[in-house]
């Protein structure tokens, strides 16, 4: 994987689309609800957690499959399924609509990666393992 540009994003109102509803997409959800997006989740199924996560903070959860569409006035995109079918979709489609995209089932495909995180007050460290997770979290 080449070096990547490590920034934090300002999503306050702004449209998050988060195409999974399982446990990957319970661990990245709350720190797009801290951080004020407008998420819609697509997914035919979530899990609990998810279900409550998205429903009591206000945002939507489109119960059904992914469609190119769904991208329509996004500023990011999460595809985090696991179907890497679908993954690579929401991807090609992100980049056709220059719309920034993680893939949890292979970083090295998509155009934007998620750091592994910690804070210290209003101190936040974003640390990025070279395409190794494990190793992020470590650090």
């Amino acid at each position: 994987m080449s070096d990547v540009y490590l920034a934090g994003l300002r999503l306050t109102g702004l449209r998050v689309v988060v195409v999974g509803g399982g446990k990957v997409a319970q661990r990245r959800l709350p720190a797009l609800v801290r951080a004020e997006a407008d998420i819609v989740l697509v997914a035919p199924e979530v899990t609990p957690t998810v279900e409550g996560l998205i429903t009591s903070t206000g945002n939507r959860w489109e119960r059904r499959a992914y469609t190119s569409a769904d991208l329509d006035g996004a500023w990011y995109a999460l595809a985090l399924t696991g179907d890497s079918r679908v993954n690579e979709q929401v991807a090609a489609d992100a980049v056709a609509r220059r719309v920034f995209c993680v893939r949890a089932d292979d970083a090295t495909r998509g155009s934007a990666v998620t750091p592994a995180v910690g804070a210290d007050g209003a101190v936040t460290v974003g640390v990025l393992g070279g395409g190794d997770p494990r190793r992020a979290v470590a650090v």
